[in-house]
C-alpha cells in the first residue's frame, strides 16, 4: 500500500469512527458490484426452462427485491457506514456458463459519500437469496467471487481489470 493510504474509518487514537462528509460536496456516484452463485447443473437446467416457482415466490424476482431492499439497509447491517437515499438501484442476474449465474448490482446516489457498500451489500443479499430458495434442491451451491466492478464520482474513480 503506498503511504499515504490509511484506513477512514478510525479517528487519531485509533479508535472506530464515522467519516465526517460534512464538508463534502454532493456529486452522482454509482458503483457496480457482482456476486457470481454456482447452482450445479441440475439447478441450472431447472432455471433455463425458467425462472424457478418457490413458495417465497419466483426464485430470481425474490432475489432482485431482495438484493434492493439489502442496498437500501446497508447503513443498518455495516457499522459506520452512512445512511444513503439511493437515487436507483437496480439487480440482474444471468447466467454464467453451464453451472453459475452471475448477479450485478447498480447502487445509484447524489451525495457526498460513496455506494460501492450498497451495490456489494445487493449483489450479496440477492446471493443469499438465491441460496436460500435452491438449497432444497442442493447443499453444494456456492457463493463466490463478490467484488466491486467500478465506482464512478467523489475523489476518484475504479473500474476493474477483466
Amino acid at each position: 500500500m503506498p503511504d499515504s493510504a490509511k484506513l477512514t474509518h478510525l479517528d487519531a487514537s485509533g479508535q472506530p469512527a464515522m467519516v465526517d462528509v460534512g464538508a463534502k460536496t454532493p456529486t452522482r456516484r454509482v458503483a457496480v458490484a457482482r456476486s457470481r452463485v454456482v447452482l450445479g447443473l441440475e439447478i441450472m437446467a431447472l432455471v433455463k426452462e425458467g425462472d424457478l416457482p418457490t413458495r417465497k415466490g419466483p426464485v430470481f424476482q425474490t432475489a432482485i427485491l431482495a438484493g434492493i431492499m439489502g442496498a437500501k439497509r446497508t447503513s443498518e447491517l455495516i457499522p459506520l457506514c452512512h445512511p444513503l437515499g439511493l437515487d436507483n438501484c437496480r439487480v440482474t442476474i444471468e447466467p454464467d456458463g453451464p453451472t453459475a449465474v452471475l448477479i450485478e448490482c447498480t447502487a445509484t446516489v447524489t451525495g457526498k459519500t460513496g455506494v460501492e457498500m450498497e451495490a456489494l451489500t445487493g449483489a450479496s443479499v440477492a446471493a443469499l437469496t438465491i441460496y436460500d430458495m435452491c438449497k432444497a434442491l442442493s447443499h453444494d451451491i456456492v457463493i463466490e467471487q463478490t467484488r466491486l466492478l467500478s465506482k464512478t464520482g467523489g475523489k476518484s474513480d475504479f473500474q476493474h481489470e477483466a
